[in-house]
């Protein structure tokens, strides 16, 4: 017997033993005593209410991160989405403006045609126009192929524009009217004044005004705002009666003795994306 209590570990299991049943007991009593009050069932679920809590925080938190993130970047995709559907929309409202442009431009081009019933002609596109060149040259993308020769003049919208100085086999080089290069070929011009006709050249352009300068006039008769003014077909290069453009002023020069002669372009020397090409040759 003494041997028996001697031993710890016995008396440590028993202890537990007994202890275990009196827990159990007093669980039962507690449940079938619906006044008692359930201290033990009460820390039980609490203990299990915090664990459950502890172990839940972080997971909720990953899961509202997660979904924070997951909505930022429907959010990213979204975006970009409707950026790019603004960048066709960009795109289309450029493109239908530059056809509509074009549009405009062909229906003068087909006037143009119409008026021109006597000559031959040969209807181009600009190729390329350098903006450091702006006001000299343009390249067609018609050539000798197409019939284009050298000298042909070069009619834009309802006015002259140019001359051919450069035929290649599918384009060729348009010397604008309103070049300032000195060695140019000019424009022989002339205005109707009453019953006389004023002989003139078209030798420069003033660009802060955008008008075509004609000089060297034949005679001081009295030129009036508003009239109009062709080619007078004088040196043999240009058919005589195209269209320049209309007197907008008529200034004395620097020594107060010859007039100067300004005019409003008939055709658009800036914007110019078709152009009709005018064989020198009556029908």
């Amino acid at each position: 017997m003494q041997k028996f209590f001697s031993n710890k570990r016995l008396i440590v299991l028993l202890v537990a033993l007994i202890l275990s049943v009196g827990f159990i007991s007093a669980s039962i009593a507690v449940r079938d005593d619906r006044s008692t009050p359930p201290i033990v069932q009460q820390v039980g679920n609490d203990a299990v209410g915090i664990a459950g809590w502890i172990v839940a925080a972080p997971a909720n938190a990953i899961n509202g991160g997660l979904s924070d993130i997951a909505n930022l970047m429907n959010t990213y995709s979204e975006n970009e989405r409707l950026k790019s559907k603004l960048d066709d929309l960009a795109q289309t409202k450029v493109r239908n403006q530059t056809l509509s442009r074009e549009n405009k431009q062909l229906k003068k081009q087909l006037k143009l045609s119409a008026t021109l019933a006597d000559y031959d002609t040969v209807t181009a596109a600009v190729e390329s126009r350098s903006p450091s060149n702006w006001l000299n040259v343009l390249v067609i993308d018609k050539g000798a192929v197409a019939g284009v020769k050298k000298n042909m003049p070069v009619m834009s919208g309802s006015g002259l524009i140019g001359r051919i100085i450069e035929v290649n086999k599918t384009n060729s080089k348009v010397e604008l009217i309103s070049t300032d290069n000195n060695a140019a070929n000019r424009f022989a011009a002339q205005v109707d004044v009453g019953n006389k006709t004023v002989n003139g050249v078209i030798t420069s352009y003033d660009t802060a005004s955008g008008h075509l300068i004609m000089g060297q006039l034949t005679t001081d008769a009295n030129v009036k705002k508003g009239a109009r003014v062709y080619t007078s077909g004088l040196g043999g290069r240009t058919p005589k009666g195209l269209f320049i453009g209309t007197v907008s002023s008529v200034k004395k020069d620097d020594y107060g003795l010859a007039n100067t002669v300004y005019l409003k372009p008939a055709g658009s020397l800036n914007d110019v994306s078709v152009v009709t090409v005018i064989d020198r040759t009556v029908k």
